[in-house]
């Protein structure tokens, strides 16, 4: 029988109700999920939940709670065949753009899950994720970090979550779903990514990030260059710029282009992604993003925000040149953006 590993970090899903609100309680999830008979049926995965001694709502998550996740998987990755994290779906997708960055060499399913209302409602969507992501997870034929989320198996560093109260909260709006949990649950395999070796050819292991300075500033009419430089201003040494449509900035404001261009020339890493929920950025489709390129900034194609801020953490944490940054940001390392 299949063995699973349940990294439990807080969220909604595991919370009761209290005077003021739903809040987190020791030891109530894992009394609920022995009280579901689905999770004792024959096909079920056998299961083990470790409860982190500070349950956080998701909003909490820092980088270092990514590392804590990432160690805790990598402390049991010998004795499970697949590995779930019960996460709060504010910055879920974060974490789950994180985790492919950091889990080098990684071989197994890592499945984040949540809920949208607690375990303990009668009308709540944690029982499906919860069986889902046991099922998917036991397989063990999914070697990627996923998160499965309503009726998508999404690959991790491509969701977003689009919805803040609907049941079907998550979506991948660049990339396929990589299964669909209907009546059956259906995989594409084709889309499904094979072990990635370890850049080193180190066996599985956890790439620590180190927390680097790095931000995210959204573009918005008005914006200034002496906004740009009290952004950049060291020791700051990353940039996701989200830019307009296909990576468009005002190219008619010289002080705007100066600030990003003084930036780059120090150093910093500046990468466009787009605000829209769909599409890639493609700085030279017009001159308000070639405006970009000339100052320094980096296409960031079809990657969300949140998987370039993952992979931002991810290559400064290597300890690599800005050049050889510069030059990684552009290229597919997990799946994130389609080369």
């Amino acid at each position: 029988m299949a063995r699973v590993y349940i990294a439990y970090t807080g969220g909604t899903i595991g919370m009761a109700p209290t005077q003021d609100g739903y809040a987190p309680r020791a030891g109530y999830l894992a009394e609920l999920m022995h009280q579901m008979p689905e999770l004792r049926a024959p096909q079920m995965p056998e299961y083990t939940v470790h409860e982190y001694g500070t349950l956080l709502d998701s909003a909490n998550m820092t980088p270092q709670h990514w590392l804590e996740i990432a160690r805790d998987i990598e402390a049991h990755y010998d004795d499970y065949d697949g590995f779930i994290v019960l996460h709060g779906t504010d910055t879920m997708a974060y974490t789950a753009s994180a985790l492919p960055f950091m889990l080098e060499g990684l071989a197994k399913p890592v499945i984040l899950t949540g809920s949208q209302i607690p375990l303990c409602e009668v009308r709540s969507d944690a029982r499906a994720n919860l069986i889902n992501a046991l099922l998917i997870a036991g397989a063990g034929d999914i070697p990627e970090v996923c998160l499965c989320f309503g009726d998508r198996l999404l690959r991790g560093c491509r969701a977003q979550k689009l919805a803040a109260d609907g049941l079907n909260a998550f979506d991948s709006p660049n990339f396929a779903p990589l299964g669909r949990l209907g009546i059956t649950i259906d995989i594409e395999r084709g889309l499904v990514r094979p072990p990635m070796p370890d850049p080193d050819g180190l066996p599985f292991h956890v790439q620590a990030l180190v927390n680097p300075p790095v931000a995210v500033l959204r573009l918005f009419p008005g914006v200034t260059g002496d906004l740009v430089r009290l952004m950049t201003q060291p020791p700051l040494r990353g940039l996701v710029l989200e830019t307009y449509g296909v990576g468009n900035g005002p190219d008619r404001d010289p002080d705007f282009l100066a600030a990003l261009s003084e930036a780059t020339e120090r150093g910093v890493v500046i990468v466009a992604c787009t605000q829209c929920v769909r599409g890639a950025v493609d700085l030279g489709a017009y001159r308000a993003g070639s405006a970009l390129a000339r100052a320094g900034v980096l296409g960031g194609a079809d990657m969300t925000a949140e998987a370039a801020l993952a992979k931002m953490f991810y290559l400064f944490s290597r300890g690599l040149p800005v050049e050889a940054i510069r030059e990684l940001i552009g290229q597919d390392l997990r799946g994130e953006l389609t080369a």
